[in-house]
């Protein structure tokens, strides 16, 4: 299986868009979709307050569902049970569920209304989800797990650890699981039993696969993650490789000698291309998926092909409709016929001029230095004659980046629900954009 994780925490596409992506993807190679929903799930009922407002409504889960099997692209939900909850715990409702009361990120495994939660937050998810043979429960980066006075109180009593601690409520959740669905495979991360000793670890069965995975911490890693086991003996005998890593608008460069056990493992069994669209609940957005798609193509083409192969370089082209990628410089030629390469190459514009071109325009302007600087126009005065010297060329450049950004708004918006484009617009327009229209605002 060679799954493309969606993570909806942040940037989730309109379903309008999936409806272009997902042919494309298993055009690539793909045959699965890990999505990891947190708040654009129609929660219902006592988790209604976990919906973002531009929450997925049940006919779009349906529909989304219905598009992957279509296209021959098994869909595995991803529900996390332990860390990465801050969708949850930012709510004051659950504030008492926390492991340490200042921080959202994971749940403390004391409390039973911790459990009681986790199995109506599961019990929705698998109830619009029964083609589903999959879970993932997550299970990574359980921030401050041990740090909390529950848990202290509990290490103490039973003479444990963390990682005992860890582990018996996964095996609560686990058995919930098994209890309610009968042949449901569950997947979780690797990194919490990372930590743990593998004789503390044999004998567990919990009947679980564990996936592991590595990620550098960069702002568009698609990387991948193979599945390591499956069963009670968590003991890993393949660490999944990095594969590709793009920052900005970049295809990726791609090690020559991948290593070919880690891509054989991966092959017989599973591997993801993950993009995080933010790193957790309260980042920053990461790259847009339509900018990482090059990345992406390359990636699964790698998988298929068990590295990039000339045949797999032509497929990408082929796919991607470009002339020619080069790993060793990290680019990409030619205009592009993929899902949303509008917003691709409109944002290479913005990368590659918006902050340089207005920087260039406000410090090296002689005349703005020195006849307009921010104490002229704190005070309202200045020369008309030295004005008029820069005056039509700030004035056109303004003009030329509005216009631009207009445009670039309204590709956004075919792709984004409202939220993700004012967010985008924050974090990489009005920055430079602003300075601009301040400084037009007072030449006018």
């Amino acid at each position: 299986m060679r799954l493309v994780h969606l993570d909806l925490k942040g940037a989730a596409p309109r379903v309008s868009y999936l409806e272009q992506v997902f042919p494309f993807l298993s055009q690539l190679g793909a045959n699965g979709i890990l999505i990891e929903y947190e708040d654009m799930f129609p929660f219902k009922g006592e988790l209604e307050v976990l919906r973002s407002p531009y929450a997925y409504s049940e006919e779009d889960i349906e529909r989304i569902q219905q598009l992957a099997e279509q296209h021959k692209l098994e869909v595995v939900p991803l529900v996390q049970t332990f860390g990465h909850v801050e969708f949850i715990l930012k709510h004051e409702k659950y504030h008492h569920l926390r492991e340490v009361e200042r921080f959202p990120n994971s749940f403390n495994p004391h409390v039973p209304s911790t459990l009681a939660l986790l199995k109506t937050v599961l019990a929705q998810v698998m109830e619009k989800h029964r083609r589903s043979t999959w879970i993932h429960i997550g299970a990574d980066e359980v921030f401050h797990l041990g740090e909390g006075m529950d848990s202290k109180n509990w290490m103490s009593r039973n003479k444990g650890d963390v990682g005992t601690m860890f582990l018996k409520h996964i095996k609560e959740v686990l058995g919930f699981l098994s209890a309610q669905y009968w042949g449901l495979r569950v997947l979780m991360w690797d990194d919490m039993l990372r930590k743990i000793s593998v004789g503390a670890l044999r004998g567990e069965g919990t009947g679980m696969a564990v996936v592991s995975w590595q990620c550098p911490f960069t702002w568009l890693p698609w990387h991948v993650s193979c599945l390591v086991l499956a069963g009670a003996h968590a003991q890993p005998r393949h660490r999944a490789h990095r594969l590709a890593e793009v920052r900005g608008t970049r295809t990726p460069s791609l090690p020559r000698s991948a290593h070919t056990a880690t891509l054989a493992a991966a092959q017989e069994a599973m591997a993801w291309l993950s993009p995080p669209r933010r790193y957790d609940h309260y980042s920053v957005l990461c790259e847009l998926l339509p900018v990482s798609i090059p990345s992406l193509a390359i990636c699964l083409q790698t998988l298929v092909n068990g590295g990039f192969t000339e045949e797999a370089k032509r497929k990408v082209l082929d796919v991607l409709g470009l002339e020619s990628v080069q790993l060793e410089q990290s680019t990409c030629e030619g205009r592009g016929a993929f899902p949303g390469v509008e917003i691709y190459h409109m944002v290479e514009q913005v990368n590659g001029h918006l902050r340089d071109s207005i920087l260039k325009a406000l410090d090296e302007e002689s005349a703005i230095k020195g006849w307009f600087s921010p104490y002229h126009r704190k005070h309202h005065f200045g020369n008309p004659r030295n004005m008029e010297s820069f005056g039509s060329k700030v004035l056109k450049l303004h003009e030329d980046w509005e216009s631009f950004v207009r445009d670039l708004r309204a590709q956004l918006e075919r792709v984004y629900f409202p939220d993700t484009v004012e967010e985008w617009m924050e974090e990489n327009i009005n920055p430079y954009l602003d300075q601009l229209r301040d400084l037009v605002r007072d030449y006018r």
